[in-house]
């Protein structure tokens, strides 16, 4: 595996702790959250309160602001597109 996706992986698994301990997903685990599966509708059902606290997350964990909603729709639809646009950004 490339340096890039080692990268990628960590910033996966660190995005589901996050994501059930700051969204309270109880009866969750980080093995139920698959990488591609959609974050919002899904068997995790988050919502559109979920996107905000997301959104926080992404700015205290990771440095990562998004200000504009047609970019949150795309990076908002998995955990895979989440960590890209995280890669992204640290490493522009």
């Amino acid at each position: 595996m490339d340096n890039r996706e080692n990268e990628l992986s960590e910033i996966r698994q660190k995005l589901k702790v996050l994501l059930i301990d700051n969204l309270n997903l109880q009866d969750v685990t980080v093995e139920q959250i698959q990488d591609d599966a959609p974050l919002f509708g899904s068997n995790i059902g988050l919502d559109s309160l979920d996107a905000v606290e997301i959104v926080v997350i992404l700015q205290r964990h990771f440095g990562v602001e998004i200000k504009d909603m047609d970019v949150g729709r795309r990076v908002f639809q998995s955990v895979n597109s989440l960590a890209e646009y995280i890669y992204e950004k640290t490493h522009a």
